[in-house]
């Protein structure tokens, strides 16, 4: 069997991110799945280990570098540069975030290597990988094959339901780095301040209000639900210019992209900039006052009707059923 190589994100506790499970669980079905993980020197990799090995790595390749906390992407790239020429992948998986779209970029043209972009699923078809995308806003889906050198794929989070069957006690293997040619270091950063919600890209329950909320007091209640279900707040852009809350929180071609189990969307009509950002999500529920709202085309279940009566009865019944 084929190995299939996927870069694993790291929390700010040392953890793997929530991305980490899909990942292995595509990289299950097309090969081996090998972890790759880039600390700081010193880092206890036992329990990081023991944590890989239950979302389904087989081996986990830990490359330390005193450059991961001062310089951006670089040395996450020589770890995996290392890792290919070790391995001799067929397949790199990495997360369609922000940190991991910079490092699959430059990787590919480190290693000679083919990108494919966002993929919502990715599968075997003989000898080839075919990822397959979501594109023009979620109008069309698409696949895609690499013809000739490494296929390097980001994976849309949430998007991959899959998982890999646990392993105990994985195999830990230590790569040895060099990071040269850094284009850009870290000179200060500043903690993402705990929410006690899910982080928006990886949650499985999704609440987003838009401009029909109508002010930053009363797109309260579109954290009042996301926290009855557990889920984490998420906006349009209407709403974000608008001053309602901070951009982190827009979902959007402009903003993040979702895939949760559940995307509920409060006063937002759809333009067709959000709906690129989360019509992958496997239930959508609308409410809005606009009959003829284009949000009302994407969504498996539809109520036309005011969110500040309808959403406090759901409350209720929500309420009701603890």
């Amino acid at each position: 069997m084929t190995t299939a190589l996927v870069h694993i994100e790291l929390t700010a506790d040392g953890a793997p991110a929530d991305s980490a499970a899909g990942l292995l669980g595509a990289a299950a079905a097309l090969g081996d799945p090998v972890a790759a993980v880039t600390v700081a020197p010193g880092t206890d990799t036992a329990d990081l280990a023991t944590a890989l090995g239950s979302l389904g790595a087989a081996r986990v390749l830990v490359a330390e570098t005193p450059e991961v906390d001062s310089v951006i992407a670089t040395p996450h790239v020589s770890a995996l540069a290392a890792a290919i020429e070790r391995e001799q992948p067929g397949v790199v998986l990495l997360a369609h975030s922000i940190e991991s779209r910079d490092v699959a970029g430059r990787l590919a043209v480190r290693v000679g290597g083919a990108l494919a972009w966002d993929a919502v699923d990715i599968a075997l078809d003989d000898d080839r990988v075919v990822a397959s995308h979501s594109v023009f806003g979620g109008a069309y889906s698409t696949t895609s094959a690499v013809e000739g050198g490494l296929p390097i794929v980001t994976v849309r989070q949430g998007a991959i339901d899959a998982r890999a069957a646990a392993v105990d006690a994985p195999a830990v293997e230590t790569l040895t780095v060099e990071v040269t040619g850094a284009a850009a270091t870290i000179e200060s950063s500043t903690p993402v301040r705990p929410s006690g919600r899910p982080e928006l890209r990886t949650a499985k329950v999704v609440v987003a209000g838009g401009r029909g909320l109508g002010s930053p007091e009363r797109f309260a209640l579109v954290e009042q639900l996301a926290d009855a279900l557990g889920g984490a707040v998420g906006a349009s852009r209407a709403a974000v210019d608008a001053g309602y809350i901070e951009h982190a929180a827009q979902v959007g071609q402009t903003g993040t992209t979702v895939a949760p189990d559940l995307y509920i969307a409060l006063g937002i009509s759809g333009a067709i900039q959000h709906k690129a950002g989360m019509q992958t999500a496997k239930t959508i529920v609308a409410i809005n006052t606009d009959a003829s709202a284009p949000i009302f085309e994407v969504a498996d279940f539809g109520i036309v009707g005011d969110v500040f009566q309808v959403v406090p009865q759901l409350l209720s019944a929500l309420e009701s059923r603890r």
